[in-house]
């Protein structure tokens, strides 16, 4: 067991192995490292841990320090050389004529090299330009030219599925699609739809392609002669992921009939001949047991205002008066000697409501005194 820690470079998805030198490194913090092309700043994504030797590539690399503040303001001097290099390269690829497309430029952390990334349909004659950027930077220069899959890793993107590419996320290598894969997996031929930003196959159809190629394994050809509850017919239809197939039957061939893999026994797997296939039994009908639910008692959302038990509820004499509740909607009878109760008829213009000719007296403008109130003579 040796004891190291793991890193990730800038732009790149691979973890990297590297000798701490005693040094104890935290995840997240960023780091000097020595490489073949001299020193780097890399981001520690798994501190100081134990690994057996045999997944080693020895001699390791070791680790010179912590990144400090004059660290920090040297990789921003680079980032800031890097925006600078590519528009002056662009204005020479401009100058010298190339079919050439830049894409990324990366500066290392001793400012001792600079490395051009371009993308091109053929080869190109760069030696000219390779001159010319070196007496402007007065650097060693290297310019490498990739593919459009890592074209698409280093700029990065959304793919179809609304999700930041893999190649740029979490792969730490390309790996191989053959449209072989999309054929298995039942899906459209037309390039649109199985082909990536970069244009070519998704890396996503590899992730699925071992499941089908089992469930392949276990379910028959197209036009495999096979015996069902219903008698013999041709596959005229594969579902991997559900093992359903459906069946031309020779007393209906022109309806499809979906049977489960179980029901169905291969009597030829493939197309060919019937001469001399002698038909069996008819298999039994698969009949998926119901499955029992379990009764779950529903969840309710309490606020956080009412985690708090409540107060005992007080009884009727303990309540205010307001606060109780009469036993009928009718409202008290009146005590005897008092008022009449008011009769549901409308009154009568002249009368009052309880029937009597008073009439009040019509209003002749001024203040209205109320009754035992006398008006201010003085």
């Amino acid at each position: 067991m040796t004891e190291v820690i793991s890193v990730r470079f800038r732009n790149g998805s691979k973890n990297y192995f590297f000798d701490p030198q005693g040094i104890q490194v935290r995840m997240g913090e960023q780091v000097i490292v020595q490489t073949a092309q001299g020193l780097e700043l890399a981001i520690c994504t798994q501190g100081n841990h134990e690994v057996e030797d045999e997944i080693l590539v020895k001699p390791l690399s070791a680790v010179v320090r912590t990144a400090n503040d004059n660290d920090r303001r040297i990789l921003e001097y680079n980032r800031k050389k890097e925006r600078e290099a590519f528009d002056i390269c662009e204005r020479k690829i401009a100058e010298h004529g190339l079919i050439m497309k830049l894409v990324n430029v990366s500066a290392g952390f001793d400012s001792n090299k600079i490395v051009f990334y371009f993308t091109a349909d053929g080869r190109v004659d760069f030696r000219e330009l390779v001159r010319d950027l070196a007496s402007v930077f007065r650097a060693r220069i290297e310019l490498r030219q990739i593919g459009v899959r890592d074209e698409a890793k280093m700029i990065g993107g959304l793919g179809i599925c609304g999700r930041p590419f893999c190649c740029s996320s979490f792969l730490e290598s390309f790996m191989p699609v053959s449209i072989k894969m999309a054929k298995t997996q039942n899906l459209s031929l037309n390039p649109t739809k199985i082909s990536g930003t970069c244009g070519r196959l998704m890396c996503c159809l590899k992730y699925e392609q071992n499941v089908y190629e089992d469930a392949a394994k276990r379910m028959p050809k197209m036009e495999s002669f096979v015996q069902t509850p219903d008698g013999p017919g041709n596959v005229k239809g594969i579902d991997l992921l559900r093992e359903m197939v459906k069946v031309s039957l020779d007393s209906a061939p022109e309806a499809l009939k979906s049977y489960h893999n179980c029901e169905i026994q291969v009597l030829r797997n493939g197309k060919g001949s019937r001469d001399g296939i002698e038909l069996p039994d008819r298999p039994a009908r698969f009949v998926e047991e119901p499955q029992e639910e379990e009764l779950v008692p529903p969840v309710f959302s309490i606020p956080f205002h009412m985690d708090t038990p409540l107060p005992p509820e007080k009884t009727a004499e303990e309540k205010p008066f307001h606060h109780r509740r009469r036993t009928n909607n009718r409202k008290p009878p009146r005590p005897a000697g008092g008022k009449p109760p008011r009769s549901g008829k409308p009154p009568v213009k002249g009368e009052s409501r309880n029937g009597d000719s008073k009439r009040r007296p019509p209003y002749r403008g001024g203040r209205r005194w109320n009754k035992g109130e006398q008006p201010n003579k003085g």
